[in-house]
């Protein structure tokens, strides 16, 4: 599979909590956690299982930096 987007972060679900029309998958990232929200159809479609090797995909049209 190819993306355009280069932010693509390969790690294992560690936590799926389904509900009734979106799902939260949080993904560990060498011990970094991504949390995304994914509608529920495109969870079961993916038959996401905590434990799986998955990419968080990352597009946005602007990302902010901050520092103290």
């Amino acid at each position: 599979m190819k993306l355009s987007a280069r932010n693509q972060l390969k790690g294992k679900v560690s936590c799926v909590k389904e509900g009734p029309i979106s799902t939260e998958v949080i993904i560990d990232i060498n011990g970094t956690r991504v949390t995304s929200s994914i509608t529920t159809t495109s969870a079961k479609n993916l038959n996401l299982q905590v434990g799986d090797e998955v990419y968080a995909v990352i597009k946005a049209s602007s990302v902010m930096v901050a520092k103290d």
